[in-house]
């Protein structure tokens, strides 16, 4: 089995981004992220995306605001960064605190400056297959490992097991351009186990850790694992056993080391083609 390893995408879209930063005459986008609280998973994310962009030659701004912030203020305070025009895309960790209405700041936030496919507008774009729109960069991330490999998606049967906003929906779209053959699968599809064997190209994007082993493979199949899960010996494991795929899968996405670190290649794509779409 062949591992699919994320630096490689990674190093091909850094390749894309310096030929885009070079048609900006010497302007350097600047992100900005956006975290309320000090949730673990959040602060790592962030990490991670400072150093993506530090490595790709782009500017961060990182704005933390206590986990207690009432709706009114939190709304305030993203206003300014909204329109702020020398940010040029913003990246909000969600889920955000209860207290905080997430649908108004999804309708708040400039679409072209909504880096990771939250809007309604863009999300409506991704739907409608309109490229001028910004999918999640996690869905837009697994098209791109397919891509960077080679691995064809027209006419193939592909079954993503996931039916969230996030990814899953999302994804699906993305392969339906790509002209593939989509199943969406969750929590009630009645035969799980025998919808995800017949899927050539099978996308694991259910946030339960190794909930998808090898049984659940056909011969063959090309595994692509979206989750990053913490497990019982409190090491990073993505939705599926990866050890159970060797005698079975052709390739797949090891976790850590696949789709994760394409996600934040593919974010800062997504803010130099924002740049690009301003004219800077």
């Amino acid at each position: 089995m062949e591992a699919l390893k994320g630096a490689f995408i990674s190093g091909k879209i850094k390749e894309q981004v310096q030929n885009m930063l070079e048609g900006l005459s010497g302007y350097v986008p600047t992100l900005a992220i956006v975290r309320v609280g000090e949730k673990p998973d959040d602060v790592s994310y962030e990490r991670g995306a400072i150093k993506k962009m530090d490595a790709f030659g782009l500017k961060v701004r990182s704005y933390a605001f206590d986990e207690n912030i009432s709706d009114e203020d939190f709304k305030k305070e993203f206003a300014k960064i909204n329109e702020d025009s020398q940010i040029d895309g913003i990246l909000m960790l969600r889920p955000l605190p209860k207290q905080i209405c997430e649908k108004d700041i999804e309708k708040m936030i400039n679409p072209a400056k909504d880096l990771d496919g939250i809007s309604p507008e863009n999300i409506a774009k991704v739907f409608a297959g309109d490229n001028t729109g910004f999918a999640p960069c996690t869905a837009e991330a697994v098209i791109e490992v397919l891509k960077g490999y080679e691995i064809p998606m027209k006419g193939s049967n592909v079954t993503v097991v996931g039916r969230s906003m996030v990814v899953g929906k999302p994804l699906s779209m993305l392969f339906v351009k790509e002209n593939a053959t989509v199943t969406i699968c969750h929590t009630k599809t009645a035969d799980l186990k025998a919808e995800c064997k017949r899927a050539q190209i099978l996308v694991a994007a259910a946030g339960k850790a190794k909930m998808l082993d090898g049984s659940y493979v056909g011969k063959d199949a090309v595994v692509i694992d979206v989750g990053i899960n913490v497990d019982e010996n409190g090491k990073l494991c993505g939705d599926v056993d990866y050890e159970s795929l060797e005698e079975i899968a052709s390739k797949a996405t090891p976790v850590p080391g696949g789709v994760g670190a394409v996600t934040t290649a593919v974010l800062a794509k997504h803010l130099v083609q924002a740049a690009v779409r301003r004219g800077m």
